[in-house]
């Protein structure tokens, strides 16, 4: 019992980057929606020093479609949030995840007519 673990100070940079509850919720509500209409089918959390992220998979053994990044380190310059496409290029970045998964929530409408 001799090991003994700082308690993190206030000020002090956290160890691992995650989502709050709020925004996982937002997020997985997404990921359920994409599911059910037929276009995704796994996901991935990778929560790092600099950056949480989920993918988004249309099959598993593919390179996500979507990765949606929350990098607080970016949050004064140009938001800490940012949808990423299957190529790599970054879509949307903001500073509210309501309007980075705004482009993939559009794919859930349909048009229906008369």
């Amino acid at each position: 019992m001799s090991n003994v673990t700082p308690f993190p100070s206030h000020g002090a940079q956290p160890s691992q980057i995650g989502f709050d509850r709020p925004e996982l919720q937002r997020i997985l509500d997404l990921y359920g929606r994409m599911v059910s209409a037929g276009h995704w089918r796994d996901y991935a959390i990778d929560l790092g020093r600099d950056a949480a992220t989920f993918s988004a998979f249309r099959r598993s053994a593919e390179r996500p479609e979507f990765r949606i990044e929350k990098r607080p380190g970016l949050r004064h310059r140009q938001g800490m949030w940012s949808l990423i496409g299957e190529a790599g290029h970054i879509l949307k970045r903001g500073t509210e995840l309501q309007g980075i998964l705004a482009p993939v929530e559009r794919r859930l409408l349909k048009v229906i007519r008369d």
